[in-house]
């Protein structure tokens, strides 16, 4: 297992989750007027995300689980092997989802949802580094 890179990848989700403690705004209205600290907070989602996904394809690799058709299947694969809990592959494929709106502009980005995500949903990405090194140190 590659765990040199996946505690690299979790290093850099905390480095990224002080960012964000470090702008959050205190109020979905601090949030909405300030499009500096807006775009901040939805970038810094974005790698979030995207490191979580990364650390998902190095263990999908190293575990030697198959080629995945695409991010749900890598997060179902790790779920299968316990890896990953079934809540957090659910959460995966809601944070992948959000991921593409950000990125893609999929519709117009709810700002309210953005503000959501960053008040109430910033403890999945606590829960995922959990799972992950708990797995890591399990299989030493």
């Amino acid at each position: 297992m590659d765990t040199k890179r996946i505690l690299a990848k979790i290093d850099e989700i905390n480095r990224y989750q002080d960012e964000l403690n470090e702008i959050m705004p205190s109020s979905l209205d601090e949030y909405i007027s300030s499009n500096e600290k807006r775009r901040a907070c939805e970038r810094l989602l974005q790698i979030l995300i995207e490191s979580v996904i990364d650390i998902c394809y190095i263990l999908n690799t190293s575990l030697n689980l198959g080629i995945p058709s695409d991010d749900e299947d890598v997060f179902s694969k790790l779920k299968a092997r316990k890896v990953i809990s079934q809540k957090t592959s659910l959460i995966l494929n809601e944070m992948k989802g959000f991921r593409n709106i950000l990125v893609h502009k999929y519709g117009k980005v709810d700002d309210e949802i953005v503000f959501e995500m960053l008040t109430e949903n910033l403890s999945d990405f606590d829960m995922f580094k959990e799972e992950i090194l708990k797995f890591i140190n399990y299989n030493k």
